[in-house]
């Protein structure tokens, strides 16, 4: 049976704070060990969960994510933590290197 096989992922809910978009930065992660999209989806909750991350997307096909944060709450290495500790069950392996930052106001995907 695959690591992929068997784990379902219920996709986080988060509603997105418009005003908060407006002094948030977008990070752009590389990220590996994904497989399946249930396997971005886990890495998706894991940002989501971060207080301080406004939204998150993450693309399986390009191995990539990314995440309005409030600078103020984090920074771009805890969301670099997060998608490492996505993969927590023994069963899943994730790792994400930070790519760049930049005003969230800026970012297409993230609006």
């Amino acid at each position: 049976m695959s690591e992929h096989e068997n784990c379902h992922v219920e996709p986080l809910d988060k509603p997105v704070d418009q005003s908060a978009l407006a002094s948030a930065q977008a990070a752009y992660l590389a990220v590996g060990g994904m497989g399946c999209e249930r396997c971005a989806t886990r890495v998706q909750n894991a940002l989501l969960n971060l207080e301080g991350v406004i939204v998150a997307q993450v693309f399986l096909q390009e191995g990539m994510a990314a995440a309005a944060f409030d600078p103020a709450c984090l920074g771009p290495e805890a969301l670099v933590n997060a998608v490492a500790g996505a993969g927590n069950d023994g069963k899943h392996r994730y790792w994400a290197e930070l790519m760049y930052v930049h005003p969230a106001r800026e970012a297409r995907e993230l609006a």
